[in-house]
């Protein structure tokens, strides 16, 4: 049974997600988003679906590389996409970083090493989403100079950098027990840059496929929007949604999509039409994690 204060902060997502998507489709209408949909090319949203798969498979790769102890690739693709069946198809339930991070503890039996190898995963993966946004941003600036946007990207790039220093600088929490185990999983990394820049090369294909999958997906909405500003776009839009207020994001995505894209001149139905395809094909995408999941639960129970 959930505890009180779980439930709170479950319903505050909803509510928020809830309002964000009022917002959006009031301003849209909801009959003009679905006929959009509606209209898409089928060649377009199943491209982005086998895109997103692939993502995975290469995700989980990156995920071997990290790990200090042998994992077949098999096992941890299967952990990947449990992970992302958690985070799209249940919501709000629980974490799929969470989910990667326990099946991993259930087989190795240490705690901090999962969870450390879970957070470098995501980080590693952040940092090239930024790197992206950064060798874009200088030369598609024209799109949006003069505006509040320019300064969005810098923002979160600046933050990201300051989060990162307080984490590997300083150390914080270093004396707890639990905390030091996870800090005593980066040390081992010192010496390895060629992991680390092996990891990064592969979270940069990994961006660089997730954003034209986007872009395919507007193709496929008959939007003539250039290629440029999804590569300074869509790093701001997947930091935001992954700020843990809302149901995977639903809401405050659409949201930021619509703001992002609208500057462009693409009209709120179209920019959030994208927003729903993109997130039905990451869905779509995710349902092998319900098979792979069915099978590791009879495979724990036998």
């Amino acid at each position: 049974m959930a505890s009180p204060n779980k439930t709170i902060i479950l319903l505050a997502k909803v509510l928020v997600s809830g309002v964000f998507l009022y917002v959006v489709v009031s301003k849209t209408g909801l009959g003009k988003i679905v006929s959009s949909l509606r209209d898409i090319s089928p060649f377009s949203f199943f491209l982005a679906v086998l895109i997103y798969i692939f993502s995975l498979l290469i995700s989980a790769l990156r995920w071997q590389l990290l790990l200090h102890e042998r994992f077949s690739f098999r096992r941890l693709l299967s952990f990947y996409m449990i992970g992302s069946f958690f985070n799209h198809i249940l919501p709000g339930i629980i974490g799929g970083d969470a989910v990667k991070a326990y099946y991993l503890y259930r087989d190795t039996g240490k705690g901090g090493p999962a969870v450390a190898s879970v957070f470098m995963d995501r980080y590693i993966g952040f940092t090239a989403l930024m790197f992206v946004g950064i060798i874009a941003f200088p030369l598609g600036l024209e799109y949006f100079r003069g505006s509040y946007i320019e300064w969005i990207l810098p923002l979160i790039v600046l933050l990201f950098v300051a989060g990162s220093l307080v984490v590997f600088g300083l150390k914080l929490g270093k004396g707890i027990k639990y905390l030091s185990g996870f800090y005593g999983y980066f040390e081992l990394y010192k010496g390895k840059l060629r992991t680390i820049m092996k990891t990064f090369g592969i979270s940069l294909v990994i961006q660089v496929v997730i954003i034209f999958a986007i872009y395919i997906l507007s193709r496929g909405l008959k939007m003539d929007t250039p290629l440029l500003p999804f590569f300074m776009f869509i790093p701001i839009i997947t930091t935001i949604s992954s700020i843990p207020v809302s149901i995977a994001g639903i809401g405050v995505r659409e949201a930021s999509f619509v703001l992002l894209f609208g500057s462009l001149g693409v009209s709120p139905t179209h920019a959030t039409a994208m927003s729903f395809a993109w997130f039905l094909s990451i869905l779509t995408g995710s349902l092998p994690g319900l098979v792979e999941y069915i099978r590791y639960r009879k495979t724990m129970a036998g």
